[in-house]
């Protein structure tokens, strides 16, 4: 159980990559993983914490992928976007089976399986106490999920934009590479951008920095990891102004 009283966010949105649902698959969705996330997100929904959720595709498809083997990058883009539809109808799934309300809404009209984004909607979803689960990026070609993700977070008046990722954090270098890459606890969002740490894309950054909304980049793999980033613990970077 969440101490209500404790939480320091009313609203957050929380950024999911499509590989982030692999778990240890080379392609799609494991079901531990996406079961997990969804029982994780049910403890903050208790506390009162109102939830949306971006999604990214490209456990299935990634359309600048897609265009670097030829693929005209329009279409390359358009399936990634569906590519995360399905994503989102997955977790949607996992929540309602932990007896939470959940809407799919997407950037692209899928009108047979889920809802077209409309803003005022999706606050209104929120407001009632149900999940919202944002596909299809913003519907346009070139822009990732990471530019989503600011956007929306934007939009809906997020307090704070949750990036899961593998990594517990923003570092001065590749971890993978350098074993004696820097961690750092918080960071500005001028030197993410001038020292090009790899967050998120610039466009994303940008945005966030300058809106005023803080970021929280932090390890997906790691046990209650969601539930601590949305009630304000201090997991992972924080990037801010």
């Amino acid at each position: 159980m969440v101490d209500e009283t404790a939480v320091p966010y009313r609203r957050v949105l929380l950024k999911l990559s499509g590989e982030a649902l692999m778990g240890g698959l080379d392609y799609g969705i494991q079901p531990e993983v996406i079961k997990r996330i969804a029982k994780e997100i049910a403890v903050v929904r208790e506390a009162g914490v109102e939830v949306a959720i971006v999604i990214g595709g490209g456990n299935i498809f990634r359309g600048e992928g897609l265009a670097r083997s030829g693929m005209d990058r329009v279409t390359g883009d358009h399936m990634g976007m569906l590519a995360t539809v399905m994503n989102a109808l997955a977790i949607q799934d996992a929540l309602e089976s932990q007896n939470v309300f959940a809407r799919v809404m997407s950037a692209l009209p899928v009108n047979s399986v889920c809802e077209d984004y409309i803003r005022r909607r999706a606050i209104r979803h929120l407001e009632k106490g149900r999940v919202i689960v944002l596909a299809a990026g913003t519907g346009n070609p070139f822009f990732t999920t990471d530019t989503a993700a600011s956007l929306r977070a934007i939009e809906i008046g997020a307090d704070i934009l949750l990036k899961a990722t593998k990594v517990d954090g923003v570092y001065d270098s590749d971890p993978v590479n350098n074993p004696e890459a820097k961690r750092y606890d918080s960071v500005d969002f001028d030197t993410v951008l001038s020292d090009k740490l790899r967050v998120m894309d610039a466009t994303a950054i940008v945005m966030c920095r300058d809106n005023g909304l803080p970021l929280r980049v932090f390890d997906l793999t790691r046990e209650n990891a969601i539930v601590q980033a949305m009630t304000g613990e201090n997991v992972g970077t924080v990037v801010t102004a």
